[in-house]
């Protein structure tokens, strides 16, 4: 993992928190929550291609 992806991983927070401390304080909890949603559902798809690999890393390692 590069450290370009801790940085948008560390910007999408940022932006997710931002948001939906605005949206929360003008009671649109619901769409805050979204907000939220999607930000962690964005971070998975980024994520998940670099914990197949750790998998498949371990999985020659030990030859299972």
């Amino acid at each position: 993992m590069s450290v370009n992806m801790i940085f948008k991983i560390a910007a999408v927070g940022i932006l997710v928190t931002i948001l939906g401390q605005v949206l929360k304080h003008s009671g649109r909890e619901e769409h805050a929550f979204l907000i939220s949603l999607a930000g962690l559902v964005l971070v998975l798809l980024w994520v998940v291609p670099y914990i197949y690999d750790l998998f498949e890393t371990m999985q020659t390692l030990f030859e299972l």
